[in-house]
C-alpha cells in the first residue's frame, strides 16, 4: 500500500473479530513506525505499553463509561497504552519559551504512524481517548499519565469502509 492508500483505508475500527489473534510480527511492525516517527528535539516523550489477555480486559473497561462509551473495546485483542514521558532538556525549554506543548503533538505524531501501519499490516484499530488514568495506571503498573489507549486487531468481515466525512480542502486551505 501506498500512502494515500493507507490514509483512505484507516478508520476507528468499533467491530473487532474476536476469535482472531493479532500476529506478533505486525504488533512489532507498528511498534518500529511509532519509534521512527520524528518528535521535538527527537526526545520521544511516550512509552508504549502493549496489552493482552487479563490486562487487555482490564484497560478496554477503563475506556468505558457513560452507558455504552467505547463498548466495543473490550473486543479488541490488544489494547495499546500510551503514557507520557518528560520531555528532554532542550524540547522543555522550547515548550517553555514558546508555549506550545511538543508532548501532545508528538503523541499524535507517533500514533498517526502506528495506526497507518496497522492499517498497512491488515489490522484495524481506534483510537481512544476518554480513559481512566489512574485504573489504566494500576492495570499497567505505570506512573506516567496516560494520553490514548489504541484498540487493535482484525475487522469484523461485516465492517466495512465507510465514506470518509472530512472538510473540503477549501476549508482547510489557503495558499498565498
Amino acid at each position: 500500500m501506498n500512502f494515500m492508500e493507507i490514509a483512505q483505508a484507516r478508520q476507528s475500527c468499533r467491530s473487532y473479530d474476536e476469535t482472531r489473534l493479532v500476529e506478533q510480527e505486525k504488533i512489532d511492525a507498528m511498534l518500529e513506525a511509532a519509534r521512527l516517527a520524528p518528535s521535538a528535539c527527537n526526545g520521544q516523550p511516550y512509552h508504549f505499553t502493549v496489552c493482552r489477555g487479563e490486562v487487555a480486559k482490564a484497560v478496554a473497561e477503563a475506556t468505558r463509561g457513560l452507558g455504552g462509551m467505547n463498548k466495543f473495546a473490550p473486543q479488541a485483542p490488544v489494547q495499546i497504552v500510551v503514557s507520557e514521558k518528560p520531555y528532554v532538556k532542550s524540547a522543555a525549554v522550547g515548550a517553555k519559551l514558546k508555549n506550545n506543548d511538543y508532548r501532545s503533538i508528538d503523541i499524535g505524531i507517533t500514533v498517526a504512524y502506528l495506526t497507518a501501519e496497522a492499517t498497512a499490516q491488515g489490522l484495524s484499530t481506534c483510537i481512544l481517548g476518554w480513559l481512566d488514568d489512574a485504573k489504566i495506571r494500576k492495570a499497567c503498573g505505570l506512573e506516567e499519565t496516560v494520553r490514548l489507549v489504541i484498540t487493535v486487531g482484525y475487522a469484523k468481515e461485516d465492517d466495512k469502509l465507510r465514506p470518509k466525512k472530512r472538510k473540503s480542502r477549501e476549508e482547510l486551505v489557503t495558499e498565498k
